[in-house]
């Protein structure tokens, strides 16, 4: 592990299961972005929908050097009926994030040319 994965469980109790598929898909970010300098975790847990049952938010935050990504902010209903399916939404939408942002970096993103003028 070359940088610092920080997990926090809130309104419920830590699970090391948990834990360790969050620092799993954490570590396979680097692939992406063999740069980055730390990612933090937040699960929480909503007991808000007594009829529907108990949802879970994960919301995470990469940071590059001079950059910082996050992901499971959304508007709207952005709560998962199964902890480990928030975590894989969170980490698919850094990872998206993450390609996007080496893409343009790298300069493969397509420029489109005006059209001609006539």
């Amino acid at each position: 592990m070359s940088y610092l994965i920080e997990v926090s469980f809130l309104d419920m109790r830590p699970s090391k299961a948990l834990y360790d598929d969050i620092s799993r898909h954490a570590l396979q970010l680097e692939r992406f972005a063999p740069t980055l300098t730390d990612c933090r975790v937040s699960v929480c847990h909503s007991e808000m929908r007594h009829h529907q049952g108990n949802h879970y938010r994960v919301t995470a935050q990469v940071s590059l050097p001079g950059r910082r990504f996050e992901a499971g902010r959304e508007t709207g209903n952005d709560t998962h009926a199964d902890a480990y399916v928030a975590v894989r939404d969170t980490f698919a939408a850094l990872r998206r994030q993450l390609q996007d942002f080496q893409r343009v970096r790298r300069g493969e993103v397509k420029h489109h040319e005006p059209p001609p003028a006539g």
